[in-house]
This record gives C-alpha cells, structure tokens and sequence, in this order.
C-alpha cells in the first residue's frame, strides 16, 4: 500500500523502516496544509489529523486506508468515508489515560482550594482553608464511556465514588454503579455531585449540556468537559456560573480555540481553564505509535 505519512505522528520518522518492511511504500509530510509530495492518485492510505481540512478527499480517489492520531473523527469527513467503504482507525486509547488524570487532577484542585494555597504561599501566608471538600463518596456522572470515559470512571471509583456512566448503548462494567442510555442523561444529572464530558461531537451531541440542562444539576455540582468545545453550551455555562447554578468547572476544551483573552471563564471563580492540553503525557507517542502498527497489521 501507498501511505501517507504526515508530521502528525511525531514518532513517524523512528518507525518508517518499520512500515516498509511490511511491504508498504511510504512518503512524508510534514505539515498537512502543504503541497503534497506525490500525485493525489498515488495516495492508497494516509496517517494524518486534519490532512482533509486541507485536501480534499475527494482528489485522492484510490483512498482506502485512513490512519487518525486522534481520537475525534471530527475532522474527517465521515460521511464520504463510509459511502466509499475506506477503512478508518482513530487514536482510540492513547490519550485516555493522561486526559483521566487530568480530569481527577482538576476536581481535587477545585475540592482542595489548591489555587488559594499557591496564592498564599506566594505571599507567605499560613491561612488554614475550612472548607475543603472529599471525593469519596461523591456521585460521578461520566457521560460517554468509550476508552476515555472509563479511565475516568476507573480513577473515581478508586476514590471511593459512585460512578453512574451515560451513553448511546448500556452494557455491564465494573467501573460503573450502571451504565444509562443517553436518553436518562437528566435523570443522572440531578443526583451527580461531578459531571465528566467524555463524548464524540456529532449533531446529536451538539451543546447536549444546555441551559435546561444546568438547571437540573446540583447548585455544588462540577462540570469537568475535556470532550469538545461544543457539546457545551458556552453561554448557557457562564450564565450558570454567574448565578450559582453549579459549584465550579474544569474546561480543557472551547466552542472557539484558542479562548478569546476577552472570555470572562478566564477569570471566574471555581473555574480552571485550560488551552486543550488534557491530552498531553509522556507515554502517548509510544502508544500512539503501536495503534499505528498494529492497525497496519489487520
């Protein structure tokens, strides 16, 4: 096969003898919204992210392999992608276990006032905080639990939590309490001391959590989103926020990117903000890296 390569996989150089060892001829781009290095026909399978949003798909007509370095398919144009029968693998567990960490890390930073004592040590100051809260025996509501849903749900009830899962299809887990169909979500929503937003943004999921929605949640409650931007209602958010409707966020992911320096979530109290960064650890490139062997293997 005629692959494709681009500099969305960072390890890519390290394992190209790899790939053409496997009888596969391989070329290198580096960045995506460039010219490619061969004709469009010469194309059979790719291993990008956003290469379509700069191509077309439809220019490499003896496309049949698609290879993402993410996890979203968002960039891609699904559609075409099925009515044309290519085969297309996504990231699909390499960036679960440092986003859950940072999930869990973001609820006890708010839980724990950590953002007081890093002011109070700048200013040496020995103030005690009374009101620190505990985990343990929190209801955690995780809402899609694909690979990054339930590392989250693995995490929170190590904690001594109730996780309660959300999604399109129920099955048996023993990370989760029960897994509800997305349907339920609001009856969920109301008994969930913290929020996880794990899902896919599709039309379906399009600002799923909505002013109605915040309205149904506990006033103390702590929405964590390191899904997409827009499955969140921004407006509706801050509105929330401001009226004391939920009891703190942690956003790693906006409807618009990068946050505008104007956005009042900057500077709300209860809230970490984030530039899409949940994703990032150390032993992502050498998982990425055998997801892409091993894909190439099937």
């Amino acid at each position: 096969m005629n692959i494709l390569i681009t500099g969305a996989w960072q390890e890519a150089e390290k394992s190209i003898n790899t790939i053409e060892n496997m009888r596969h001829k391989v070329l290198f781009l580096q960045y995506e919204k460039d010219e490619l290095p061969c004709d469009y026909e010469w194309v059979e399978g790719v291993i990008c992210n956003g290469l379509f949003l700069h191509h077309s798909i439809e220019k490499f007509i003896n496309l049949k392999y698609i290879q993402l370095t993410s996890a979203g398919y968002d960039r891609v144009p699904m559609e075409y992608v099925e009515q044309h029968n290519i085969r297309i693998y996504n990231a699909r567990g390499v960036y679960s276990i440092p986003m859950a960490e940072f999930a869990i890390g973001g609820v006890l930073q708010l839980y724990k006032h950590m953002d007081r004592f890093a002011e109070n040590q700048k200013d040496a100051l020995w103030n005690k905080e009374r009101n620190l809260l505990e985990l343990f025996g929190r209801t955690v509501c995780i809402v899609g639990c694909g690979n990054v849903g339930t590392e989250c749900a693995k995490r929170f009830k190590a904690f001594g939590c109730n996780v309660v899962g959300v999604d399109i299809v129920t099955r048996e887990d023993e990370n989760y309490s029960r897994i509800e169909l997305i349907d339920n979500i609001d009856e969920v929503l109301v008994c969930s001391d913290i929020v996880v937003l794990t899902l896919p943004l599709t039309e379906r999921t399009f600002h799923i959590m909505n002013k109605d929605r915040f309205e149904k949640m506990k006033k103390e409650s702590v929405l964590v989103n390191i899904a997409r931007g827009a499955v969140v209602d921004s407006t509706a958010l801050i509105e929330a926020l401001d009226n004391k409707k939920l009891g703190g966020a942690v956003l790693d992911v906006f409807e618009e990117e990068p946050l505008g320096n104007e956005n009042r979530l900057w500077l709300m109290e209860n809230v970490i903000v984030t530039p899409h960064n949940s994703f990032v650890g150390d032993g992502n490139r050498e998982r990425l890296s055998k997801v892409i062997i091993d894909n190439l293997k099937i």
